[in-house]
């Protein structure tokens, strides 16, 4: 299943599910946003998916389909190559930062390129989307506590994140953290770590890499996180990006106004957002 959340003409966001003919308005099926949905049985949630009333895709809008995720936890330096073009030493534990949630847009939204940094860059991520809570979860155990996985691209000021040894601000400007096009539900992926995974600006295709070579798996970065910090469902854990990154580049390449990146990860889609100048 593809959970989304979107609008239609006038009326306020609502969750959705996407299937052959359409799209599911879960809020007709009594659900308040897409979290509640998640937290549902799967009896439930199987129930829904068989829904005959949808509505057409044309005719709505897709926000990021968590669009408040409870918190986005950031995973840095996870593949060895970006770790080397980036000239930081691979962690014996998960380097994990906070990406505020009010920096959640969706696809084809607008990026602002903010005044406060010059030195913006791009991030093609795999995020796993959590559907169960849980406290102290082993690795055996975590693949139980995941709905889903979708797309982000954590945009990054680096001016701004390297000023400091703490990063979370240099991740948190409005419009930092596109999500999407929506969660496609862990029984449609066969193997989350076996994915391709680029982006491309303008027809160059700038990341290429698989999910295959993540120093930390997606069972470890669930053991470690939640064996400090209980996991909530909607939480987001974006888990790193691959190399290829504009600051790792020589010449650095920077983010500019007017183009738009593109990120597709295999059995889950494209991300597509356009940049703009604050």
């Amino acid at each position: 299943m593809k959970l989304v959340t979107f609008v239609e003409g006038d009326r306020g966001p609502r969750p959705g599910l996407v299937v052959d003919s359409g799209v599911v308005d879960l809020s007709a099926e009594g659900f308040k946003d897409p979290i509640a949905f998640m937290a549902a049985p799967r009896s439930v949630q199987t129930r829904v998916v068989q829904s005959k009333a949808t509505i057409s895709m044309e005719n709505l809008k897709l926000l990021a389909p968590i669009p408040t995720p409870p918190r986005i936890f950031g995973i840095g330096v996870n593949y060895a190559e970006h770790a080397k073009e980036s000239q930081t030493e691979t962690q014996k534990v998960p380097t994990v930062f906070i990406v505020l949630s009010s920096s959640v847009v969706g696809p084809d939204a607008d990026v602002i390129l903010p005044k406060a940094s010059a030195n913006v860059d791009y991030e093609a991520e795999l995020a796993v989307v959590i559907g169960k809570a849980g406290y102290q979860i082993s690795a055996d155990k975590a693949m139980e506590h995941v709905f889903g996985y979708t797309i982000m691209n954590d945009v990054s000021a680096r001016d701004v994140q390297r000023a400091t040894t703490q990063w979370s601000l240099g991740k948190s400007f409005p419009t930092f953290a596109p999500m999407g096009p929506w969660v496609v539900s862990k029984d449609e992926v066969a193997d989350p770590h076996s994915l391709q995974i680029s982006l491309t600006i303008g027809g160059e295709k700038l990341q290429n890499s698989n999910t295959s070579l993540l120093i930390f798996k997606i069972p470890a970065l669930i053991e470690y996180i939640s064996g400090i910090v209980p996991l909530q469902v909607g939480d987001v854990i974006s888990t790193g990006t691959p190399a290829g990154v504009g600051m790792g580049r020589t010449p650095q390449r920077w983010l500019k106004a007017g183009e738009e990146m593109v990120i597709e990860i295999t059995g889950i889609g494209q991300l597509r957002n356009t940049l703009v100048a604050e």
